[in-house]
């Protein structure tokens, strides 16, 4: 018998005492990062990861989705103690990086950009999957993690009822089961105990995606010999940026890779793209000649090193439940999948894996997690659909440059301001002895209901095409402030008055936002535009945000240009005439 088959055999013959205190389903980012987490919080627990693949796994073509912002970099750097490798084995990211369509997308130098002009004060990074997944296993066997790697989960019986749940699980021609207390599905989109327990739940997002690697990298800085272009960045690099090319209904992504490679990804609504145009190699090449020729064009300079072409349909999706008082656990895309736009998979694995690992420690030291298991589990459904809003009916939006810049840095301002300083400030655990949070964040999640259909309706009426304008992150102070706020390490009776005032500068910019588009409009004819005006004036909630905006405009202003691309409302205005 293989030295996998005594390992499995051991445990099957374990007494209570000698199974393992967890088994988590998937050795992928999601299940080895826990399995580390669980460890650091519990030196003494006895944890074993399943993973159907053999260590070490490929590098560049092993798995999508990889980049990450900032929760996920701080969790993979500060809570996980990752930073070495993060620095040394990866890339650090040059922000978020936007080119919106202009002119049939055939010289990038007079698309709108969004971006970064030189580097952010707190790092976030470009993963090469592979690598970072082959560095976790490695730090397993020395912290006395028990890695099963090419073993297949072939059953899982959940026993509520008793102490230990158990596990068959394949390696070759042996067949075994183990116990094990807790039981944590990190099987991705396997989702193996969701699955099973019949918790899967439909979302109101369709759109779908294919990518493919290349083994070469590929530079958008060297799309343009325009010297004005390429001076905008003083210090950084725009291919280490993730570069998004956005069209109406869809989105591309360009990702430099540690290991030489280059990822690239088409992002598309279901109705507005097809899913049948590019759902082949030769399909999404041909796409990419129609919608962006400039990337087709490199592409095709380097078909012959394509590494792999993978394809995800109606990848979003949610779930009843991901935490259970009766020991069982769902994190990462085992539970919730959002959108690839913002990057979010890292962040939602942040946040499962803390709750997850808070929940599961409090159990193993024989607290009564019962009413804990409700309150994660509500606050994490909560959080991850109200974040699913920032994406629904929203793709139509890429077309327009302008709507779009200030939706994401209405998002973004969002993100740093919200979860951001909770999660820097390890709030998520004690959300529910919070209640002064928990309501703000219920006055948020209202709040931004009506601001993405704000963005929506405003799209219906704005120009349609901008061409040779730069605007840039730190063109704001606010955005600044927001950024590095999340690093304030305040105390615990200073947060929650900084966490309500965030969300009461949130408010303001909604209505800053709500009163300048309403106000670059007052001049119209348009019958249409009148219309939409007149809806707005109509709307209590949207004339609330521009009142709370107005009464503080003059002793505490916030910058305008924002949401008018840069420019002055009276240059934007002369613009669009």
């Amino acid at each position: 018998m293989s030295d996998m088959g005594n390992r499995m055999k051991q445990a099957q013959g374990a007494s209570s005492e000698e199974a393992y205190d967890v088994a988590i389903l998937g050795g992928g980012q999601a299940g080895l990062t826990l399995a580390l987490q669980l460890k650091q919080a519990r030196p003494a627990a006895r944890i074993v990861v399943i993973e159907k693949q053999q260590f070490p796994v490929p590098e560049a073509a092993h798995k999508v989705g990889e980049s990450t912002v900032e929760i996920a970099g701080h969790y993979f750097r500060d809570v996980l103690g990752l930073e070495e490798h993060l620095q040394a084995q990866q890339l650090r990211k040059f922000g978020l990086r936007m080119f919106f369509s202009a002119a049939g997308n055939r010289d990038i130098a007079h698309r709108v950009e969004y971006g970064q002009i030189e580097e952010a004060p707190l790092a976030s990074y470009q993963l090469d999957r592979g690598r970072f997944e082959n560095a976790l296993s490695q730090l397993l066997p020395a912290r006395d993690i028990t890695l099963l790697d090419g073993s297949k989960v072939q059953q899982v019986e959940l026993h509520p009822e008793s102490e230990l749940h158990t596990l068959r699980i394949a390696h070759g021609e042996d067949e075994q089961t183990i116990a094990a207390r807790w039981i944590v599905d990190a099987t991705g989109r396997s989702s193996l105990l969701k699955r099973q327990l019949g918790l899967a739940k439909k979302v109101n997002h369709h759109a779908n995606a294919a990518w493919f690697r290349v083994g070469r990298e590929i530079d958008i800085n060297d799309w343009s010999n325009d010297p004005a272009w390429r001076a905008r960045i003083t210090d950084g690099e725009r291919r280490l940026s993730t570069n998004h090319l956005m069209g109406p209904g869809y989105w591309l992504w360009i990702i430099p890779l540690a290991s030489g490679s280059t990822s690239i990804g088409i992002v598309a609504d279901a109705e507005m793209h097809p899913f049948d145009g590019f759902n082949r190699f030769e399909r999404a090449l041909a796409w990419l000649h129609e919608h962006e020729p400039q990337c087709a064009q490199a592409v095709e300079a380097c078909q012959d090193e394509v590494q792999d072409f993978r394809v995800m349909r109606d990848y979003s999706y949610s779930c009843e439940q991901v935490y259970s008082v009766d020991r069982w656990c769902l994190t990462g895309e085992a539970g919730v999948s959002l959108d690839p736009l913002y990057s979010p998979g890292g962040d939602l694995i942040a946040v499962s894996n803390g709750l997850a690992c808070d929940l599961i420690s409090r159990g193993l030291d024989g607290e009564d997690i019962e009413d804990v298991a409700a309150i994660h589990n509500q606050f994490f459904l909560m959080f991850t659909n109200s974040w699913l809003s920032t994406y629904e009916q929203q793709y139509a939006i890429m077309g327009n440059a302008q709507v779009m810049v200030a939706k994401v840095m209405w998002d973004t301002a969002v993100y740093w301001a919200i979860p951001g300083l909770l999660y820097f400030h390890d709030k998520f655990r004690t959300f529910g002895d919070t209640p002064g949070i928990a309501m703000n964040l219920l006055r948020f999640s209202i709040l931004s209901e009506h601001v993405q259909a704000f963005l929506r309706d405003w799209l219906a009426i704005a120009q349609p095409e901008f061409t040779d304008i730069f605007i840039k992150y730190y063109d704001f102070a606010f955005m600044a402030k927001l950024h590095i706020g999340m690093t304030a390490d305040l105390s615990d009776d200073v947060f929650e008055g900084q966490f309500a005032a965030n969300v009461h500068f949130i408010e303001r910019l909604a209505g800053q936002l709500v009163r300048t588009v309403t106000q670059s409009y007052a001049e119209s004819s348009d019958e249409r535009v009148q219309d939409q005006l007149a809806s707005w004036q109509a709307d209590a909630f949207l004339n609330e945000l521009v009142t709370l905006y107005q009464q503080e405009e003059q002793t505490n202003p916030i910058e305008n240009g924002w949401a008018t691309l840069g420019l002055p409302l009276r240059e934007k205005l002369e613009a669009a005439r």
